[in-house]
């Protein structure tokens, strides 16, 4: 079945290193499509299932005047063409958005002379004509704590799971740094005692087997591992009952070096067992 992926979100989060991954990928790519071309488009690369196996294109505010309001109806009778589409959103925090174009001096789609909004409204007018569009998205990827090399890894890891099984995404990370904004259930493993006060392990992280055996002697984190593993497994089968196709599930600890780097290894691996395809992302490793 012919693959399309819409590539839609905020101006600013990143559709560009996304585009130029799928591209990557071996994806047909067409940037800036105009809302109203979608479907004549797609009756085209239908025509040429050889040539056009893998589709992705660019949608975003730059097609308003096509009135972006008409997207879910779109969507709707794409969904019902012999397609796998998916729609994958692209989001980052408004003050990260507006800190990436401070930084780059790019002029936000809205902020030209036609429209005329000081940067802060633009961002604020795009995120209220983009809602709908993000609710009516398979995957919303929140790039506000991402390099550019880590959305592409991301999005290569998303894509190499088959399309009939839920994308479990494993996220490491740093209470300090924030909280994943993409994650669907956080767990905190700050109670756990850390090898950071270790000196000779301090330099080390969760992937190393010196940090390994270190756990491995504790018997709280083999509790907190066990819970671990038997909650995800259970809520990851009910979230693929109800066709949900990605679920994100994130541990932290204070410097997303040790302790949830070690418990997101052992959940993979724990998972796999169990015939789960789980994604692994290191968020302050990577």
């Amino acid at each position: 079945m012919q693959q399309l992926v819409i590539l839609t979100g905020m101006s600013g989060a990143g559709k560009t290193v996304a585009l130029r991954t799928f591209e990557d990928m071996e994806y047909y790519c067409v940037d800036n499509l105009p809302l109203t071309m979608l479907a004549e488009f797609v009756t085209h690369i239908e025509s040429d299932v050889t040539f056009y196996p893998k589709v992705a294109v660019g949608i975003d505010i730059r097609s308003q005047n096509d009135n972006l309001s008409g997207f879910g109806e779109q969507l709707a009778q794409l969904k019902m063409r012999q397609l796998n589409v998916k729609v994958m959103f692209l989001n980052a925090e408004e003050q990260v958005l507006i800190q990436r174009f401070s930084e780059t001096r790019r002029r936000h789609p809205l902020s030209t002379e036609q429209f005329k909004f000081s940067l802060t409204e633009a961002v604020r007018k795009e995120a209220d004509i983009m809602q709908q569009i993000k609710q009516s998205a398979d995957l919303v990827i929140d790039t506000s704590q991402q390099a550019a090399m880590q959305l592409k890894q991301h999005i290569w890891q998303l894509m190499s799971v088959p399309s009939d099984k839920v994308s479990v995404i494993i996220k490491s990370f740093a209470f300090k740094r924030g909280i994943p904004f993409d994650a669907d259930f956080v767990f905190d493993a700050r109670c756990l005692p850390n090898p950071y006060w270790e000196v000779e392990l301090r330099h080390l992280n969760g992937k190393d087997e010196e940090i390994a055996a270190f756990f491995n002697e504790k018997d709280l984190v083999k509790e907190y591992m066990k819970d671990l593993s038997h909650f995800s497994k259970k809520w990851i089968n009910h979230f693929e009952a109800n066709d949900r196709s990605y679920i994100t599930i994130a541990v932290g600890c204070t410097g997303g070096q040790h302790r949830s780097v070690f418990l997101v290894e052992q959940l993979f691996a724990y998972l796999g067992t169990k015939g789960i395809q789980a994604l692994i992302l290191h968020r302050e490793l990577d």
